[in-house]
């Protein structure tokens, strides 16, 4: 019974942290430049680890009940999205902004954190997603089940932003290319923006 607790909360993680988002697309690109990258997907798994804990606690219960918190962070996320989109789409113009860099030069080791708390806690989604969504379908398992849940759950977000982190170095040669570094910037700056505006709509 265990393992089935835990590979129902990967599954059921699996289909909602793959998709494409603000958190996927910063941890990409930290990883293709190759910058403070175990930092990013630390910060990433722990905080998703803590939202699905905290939601199978109830807390997801809490938040449905107080709407305007997350209208709050609705407004909060949009204008981090908007701002997060429009500068991809100026590092897309910039030929600095081209060259695949390593070993995180011109970006500290704070700057990287709050970027990447920025990406994964303004973002009304991932409350959506984890503390109420994941919260409600693991806080009914029976017993135990539910923090075996939360553990599948946490565990499949560890392989996925290990994978996606680090794994995007395999990528490297063809960001080598100016060109192909034009491209992510501007495929990015336009989903944060897309984003963004699915938020203020929604």
């Amino acid at each position: 019974m265990m393992l089935a607790f835990i590979l129902k909360g990967m599954g059921m993680s699996a289909g909602l942290i793959m998709a494409i988002g603000s958190q996927n697309a910063h941890v990409l690109r930290m990883g293709l430049r190759r910058q403070h990258v175990a930092l990013t997907v630390m910060i990433c798994v722990v905080c998703e680890m803590l939202l699905i804990l905290a939601g199978v606690a109830g807390v997801g219960g809490i938040i449905q009940s107080q709407p305007f918190l997350l209208s709050m962070a609705r407004w909060g996320g949009a204008a981090f999205l908007i701002w997060y989109g429009v500068r991809s789409l100026r590092a897309a113009a910039s030929q600095q902004s081209l060259v695949a860099e390593t070993g995180g030069a011109g970006l500290t080791a704070g700057k990287a954190a709050l970027a990447v708390l920025g990406v994964t806690l303004l973002n009304p989604h991932v409350y959506l997603d984890t503390v109420v969504l994941l919260g409600a379908i693991g806080g009914q398992q029976a017993g135990d089940g539910k923090y075996w849940f939360a553990m599948g759950a946490g565990l499949n977000a560890l392989i996925w932003f290990v994978a996606l982190g680090f794994g995007a170095r395999l990528l490297a040669p063809l960001f080598a290319r100016p060109k192909a570094w034009r491209i992510l910037d501007s495929l990015i700056g336009v989903v944060m923006l897309l984003l963004a505006v699915n938020l203020l709509l929604g």
